[in-house]
């Protein structure tokens, strides 16, 4: 079920906003908690006209400040600095805090007024798919031909879609009178994917119309005669008053704004005395013009007589008719008819029933990469635990653990001699705690080497491998080594789980935990997967990593493993058990035994979906798929990869990592008793921070 709606365009004044205010209409009378979010306003939230319109017709809980991503400035400077992704977080952040309370969000996109034209677009897709929002695309005929507009169309759902955008259905605003079925039928000729509904609406010239109030601010006028609620009037169109009385009457039209010089009290009176008479067009305006005003008898008479708006500017006619002329008419708190014309078009011409049906139908959640990392942070902080980092000096790991504390993610062990790790934060502009301080501020850093906890350790240890040979003295030289302390102070509970591996071989990493974490109960053996963040969605690879040449049980016990590994971080587990041929095409060793690991798991899982054996291509590729194996609810859509040995699947993880520019996050070891996670010797800081949050989440089920 989709929970939020992103409108999007593809350039300005398409009617965005009216699509909005029918959305929220939408929305409100079906959820009970509904919000607004605009990713970027042009000044700040205050003076955004969507969020003053919506805050000031439906009840909202959120602050104005909360209903906003970054300002126009801001975007434009982190545009320019090449920040893409991290202005695409930040909205992101500021969303999900808006939308944690509430039922559905209705998110406005950017409007092409100040961004640059030729990525703003683009923007718009990877914004509305980061913030895990469907799409509802808005496009406008106005003043281009059908074939223009439908290539239009083409053009944007595709870019859409490459994109990972989850359309529910293509809205055209601003259709010609009696070009619907005309339209219609170019949409269909076209080869546009017509999967979601098309819906048509007619261009309503009063939504086109400035108000009073509007040419005010535009002309930064001043008020000189007029009711308050005589502001919110609409103009039809502009007149210079520029000709004598009896002719300017003769072509006055119903709500003119009249544009004259200051001295033209006949004009003045002319209008006031229209604006009485019943069967005459009424101006909705006067705007006097080079700073003049008419003497004082014509001003009495003007206010005894009518409510006529006056508004006196000081620049001449002619610069006052072109700034007129520029003002955008726009759907906002002040404009009371506009606001229901538009809500009114929307129920008109689209079904409201099949729009809100098509948002609540069920649908795969495709995760993508930033999202998913946004969602590791989210949950990691729900329940505090504590991680244990036995590379305490490394600076790849310091950075990381300053992003971890700003963002209040865990409590974080450095493993280390003191002096050196604050030496090489202080180096890093990091700050740790000073050896007086108790470890309140959620880090703590710990010396094996002096530790109390050193012995204790060593002794359990000691009876634990005393089996295998292992001396008391073995014992305390192993619990010297940070991987060895790390990992029983995870065995211990004295930290929920352990991430290292950016100096130490997987090896070292995880030995510790193969000798005395152990296997949880039921799981034959420890395996792992690769989470993939490729640009369109997470998948699950596995087991790249541990097991080199696996049976069959241990293939079927690693494809287990790692679907529920995918649940447990929000993907949709759809196993496909890979190897060289797909179905029952293929014959020899290697495929038979994961034909037989499909028969063991589906035999053991009857609750996943299950695919096997298949051919990379059959399981990622709809279009293979098809031809390969029609019926199947796995081939073409699988988000867990189960490789036939270690070989293919280390060598196939790391070739899509880097051909692809995938971020691999791994290997998460599953399987164990207590969560031991090791990072690969070239990871980011971005790596390490996922792992950690991983981590972090396993604990949490342990």
């Amino acid at each position: 079920m989709s929970d939020s709606l992103y409108l999007a365009t593809n350039e300005n004044a398409t009617g965005k906003r009216m699509i909005a205010l029918g959305v929220m209409e939408l929305a409100i009378r079906r959820y009970e908690r509904v919000v607004f979010f605009r990713p970027v306003v042009r000044i700040g939230p205050e003076e955004d006209q969507s969020i003053r319109l919506m805050r000031s017709r439906y009840p909202m809980s959120a602050t104005i400040e909360q209903m906003h991503g970054v300002t126009r400035a801001e975007a434009r400077k982190m545009l320019a600095e090449d920040r893409y992704e991290e202005l695409i977080q930040r909205i992101q952040q500021r969303f999900k805090a808006l939308q944690q309370d509430a039922d559905f969000a209705v998110v406005e996109g950017t409007s092409f007024q100040g961004l640059v034209p030729e990525i703003e677009f683009e923007l718009n897709a990877d914004i509305a798919v980061n913030l895990g929002c469907a799409i509802m695309p808005i496009y406008s005929a106005y003043n281009k031909s059908i074939e223009d507009c439908v290539q239009s169309i083409r053009i944007g759902n595709d870019s859409l879609s490459d994109r990972g955008g989850q359309l529910v259905a293509t809205v055209v605003n601003q259709i010609k009178p009696n070009e619907e079925e005309a339209f219609r039928k170019a949409y269909r000729d076209t080869a546009l994917k017509a999967t979601t509904p098309l819906y048509l609406l007619p261009e309503e010239p009063l939504l086109r119309q400035p108000t009073v109030r509007e040419i005010q601010a535009g002309l930064g006028a001043e008020v000189y005669n007029g009711d308050e609620a005589t502001f919110d009037r609409e103009v039809t169109r502009l007149k210079v008053a520029a000709m004598m009385l009896p002719d300017f009457l003769e072509r006055l039209y119903p709500s003119s704004l009249v544009i004259t010089p200051g001295d033209r009290s006949d004009i003045l009176i002319g209008c006031a005395l229209a604006r009485l008479d019943a069967d005459g067009p009424s101006p909705a305006c006067v705007v006097l013009t080079g700073g003049l005003l008419p003497p004082p008898s014509v001003e009495r008479l003007l206010r005894q007589t009518s409510g006529l708006p006056v508004l006196r500017t000081g620049v001449d006619t002619f610069t006052a008719a072109s700034q007129a002329s520029m003002v955008r008419a726009e759907i906002g708190e002040h404009s009371p008819r506009k606001v229901e014309s538009a809500i009114g078009l929307f129920e008109q011409y689209i079904d409201s029933d099949d729009l809100a049906a098509r948002l609540q139908a069920p649908v795969a959640h495709r995760v993508t990469p930033m999202l998913f990392e946004y969602s590791l942070i989210q949950r990691a902080r729900e329940k505090r635990v504590k991680i244990v980092l036995p590379e305490g000096s490394e600076p790849r790991i310091l950075q990381a653990v300053d992003v971890l504390r700003r963002r209040d993610v865990a409590d974080i062990v450095l493993l280390g001699e003191p002096a050196k790790v604050r030496a090489a934060a202080s180096k890093l502009g990091v700050t740790l705690p000073d050896s007086n301080e108790k470890p309140d501020c959620g880090i703590e850093i710990i010396d094996p080497r002096t530790s109390p906890l050193r012995e204790m350790f060593a002794q359990e240890y000691h009876q634990l491998r005393e089996n295998k040979g292992v001396t008391l003295d073995v014992a305390r030289d192993r619990m010297l080594e940070v991987s060895y302390f790390g990992t029983m102070m995870v065995k211990r509970g004295l930290a929920g789980g352990m991430v290292s591996g950016s100096i130490h071989t997987t090896a070292n990493t995880i030995r510790p935990a193969f000798e005395f974490v152990r296997t949880r109960e039921g799981v034959g053996c420890v395996s792992s997967v690769f989470l993939m963040c490729l640009k369109h969605g997470v998948l699950v690879y596995g087991d790249c990593a541990v097991i080199p040449n696996p049976t069959a049980e241990q293939l079927a016990e690693i494809a287990s493993s790692s679907a529920d590994t995918a649940a447990q971080f929000g993907i949709e587990p759809r196993v496909a058990m890979l190897s060289y041929s797909t179905g029952e095409s293929g014959q020899g060793e290697d495929v038979q035994r994961v034909r037989a690991a499909t028969a063991l798991l589906k035999e053991k899982r009857p609750d996943l979906l299950v695919e096997g054996p298949l051919q990379y291509d059959a399981a990622i590729d709809p279009k293979v798929a098809a031809t390969k194996l029609p019926d199947s609810k796995v081939a073409g859509r699988a988000t867990v990869f189960i490789f036939p040995d270690l070989n293919t699947g280390n060598n196939t993880y790391k070739a899509v990592q880097r051909s692809a520019g995938a971020v691999a996050v791994g290997p998460v070891l599953q399987g164990l008793r207590k969560p031991v996670n090791d990072l690969s010797r070239g990871c980011t800081v971005a790596d390490i921070i996922n792992t950690v949050a991983i981590t972090a989440i396993q604990a949490q089920a342990t």
